[in-house]
């Protein structure tokens, strides 16, 4: 294969590694790419194109995640990961791993790691990266990639839930509940919602967004059967879709234009948290991004009195 080649081959798990580091889909394409730049301008040809590119990718995204983190502290509201759709990269024999990594509830857990704590997780527990390889990745001793290990690995399970939900009854749930969300059913959403449910929205300040998290199975019923039967009337439709490999949905205007990525964490047999994702600027990648304070506005004037 020439350089081209060996490199589109690898694409797939390059990306991979770059989003699980960096919970962003843009800058995950744009490491990927430097990553390409480099092995393309290099003139010699490396012992293994897989270990020189997986190297690359991820000593780039570290210098992006440590940067990254100054503007995430300064980020309006609560951030969360850009969404994702499908995961490109595919090993049946870590599928279990390649999908509880990508859950958002994942992603955020490895928000509380350090950029080199992170990238030894993602490298040895979700793609069972050798020690040694890891070791050339990162720029540290093996010794040393084994104590960010273990650090990591503690970090994680703290956070970890308590159950597991089977994907079929996970699924099955899910359609339940988009299906009462359509039809504005306060008492069906209700007994799939955990008692202590949470739902959140990130606008990032450039969309509308909940003031704070609304808490408790009660409350978050009826504010979304009271919202979305409103959206309805204004063309806004819902579209199921799998996000971050968990049951999720994608909200489009009348002209299919994404409103905003809901995601949701099934557990137990409830739906444990509902995140929504409404910043444009992380929805960019997913396809052309509805004006959400247009779509408020004409929301508004339904409201209002007829003269």
């Amino acid at each position: 294969m020439d350089k081209t080649e060996e490199f589109e081959e690898l694409r797939p798990l390059l990306f991979s590694i770059a989003y699980r580091i960096l919970g962003s889909v843009t800058e995950a394409e744009d490491a990927v790419q430097e990553a390409w730049l480099r092995y393309d301008r290099s003139s010699t040809r490396p012992a293994s194109v897989k270990s020189y590119l997986c190297t690359t990718v991820t000593r780039l995204s570290i210098d992006v995640l440590r940067s990254a983190r100054v503007r995430r502290e300064e980020y309006v509201g609560p951030w969360f990961p850009e969404p994702l759709l499908a995961d490109p990269y595919e090993d049946p024999a870590r599928s279990a791993e390649l999908a509880d990594s990508l859950s958002m509830a994942a992603l955020l857990l490895l928000e509380r790691l350090t950029p080199l704590e992170r990238s030894v997780f993602v490298l040895r527990d979700v793609f069972a990266f050798g020690f040694d390889e890891i070791a050339g990745a990162v720029g540290r001793s093996e010794p040393a990639c084994r104590q960010l290990l273990s650090r990591a690995r503690r970090h994680m399970r703290e956070g970890r839930p308590r159950f597991e939900a089977d994907r079929r009854e996970r699924d099955e749930l899910a359609a339940r509940f988009f299906d009462a969300l359509r039809e504005g059913d306060v008492a069906g959403l209700q007994d799939l919602l955990a008692a202590d449910v949470a739902m959140t929205g990130d606008g990032g300040g450039k969309a509308p967004q909940l003031a704070r998290s609304v808490l408790g199975a009660d409350n978050v019923a009826r504010l979304l059967a009271a919202v979305f039967p409103r959206l309805a009337e204004i063309d806004v439709t819902l579209e199921p879709r799998e996000v971050n490999g968990q049951p999720g949905a994608l909200f489009r205007d009348r002209e299919g234009r994404v409103v905003q990525a809901m995601a949701l964490d099934v557990l137990g047999g409830r739906v444990q948290a509902i995140r929504m994702v409404l910043n444009p600027d992380k929805l960019a990648h997913v396809g052309p991004v509805a004006d959400a304070w247009a779509l408020q506005r004409e929301l508004r004037r339904l409201r209002r009195p007829t003269p």
